[in-house]
């Protein structure tokens, strides 16, 4: 029986197409969906979101806006480009800092690239002053 061994080169280098692999799979946009949150669930109360501008709740993996008073919107906080949650809402605009996407705070579609689909709604309803998931 032959013994046969993979020399060190060729294990080297079969890692190194593997990592490449798996690095480019990552680097594809995809859908972004609209995180699981149980319905009535508290997310914040109104007066934590600012007018005209919004908060991004990292662990619910949403974030929530305002742009005008009294009109609320949430959308996923899960960055189309990458699958990163976008890290801050400035003004009208939700921002991903990892890569420098934008989206629009009032619809959630992409103002900035490079992420090219818009981020999935959620659906809230606002309670007195308690934004619940709907």
């Amino acid at each position: 029986m032959k013994d046969v061994r993979a020399s060190r080169r060729i294990v080297f280098q079969g890692l190194g197409a593997l990592g490449v692999a798996v690095a480019l799979a990552g680097c594809g946009g995809g859908e972004s969906e609209a995180p699981e949150v149980e319905a009535g669930t508290e997310l914040a109360t109104t007066d934590e979101v600012p007018v005209g501008g919004g908060v991004v709740l990292t662990e619910e993996k949403v974030v929530l806006t305002q742009p005008t008073d009294g009109e609320f919107k949430a959308f996923t906080a899960v960055c189309t480009h990458q699958g990163l949650t976008v890290t801050s809402v400035d003004g009208d605009t939700i921002r991903c800092s990892h890569h420098g996407s934008a989206y629009s705070a009032t619809s959630g579609e992409v103002t900035g690239g490079p992420a090219t689909q818009a981020l999935a709604e959620v659906a809230i309803e606002v309670d007195g002053d308690r934004i619940l998931s709907a």
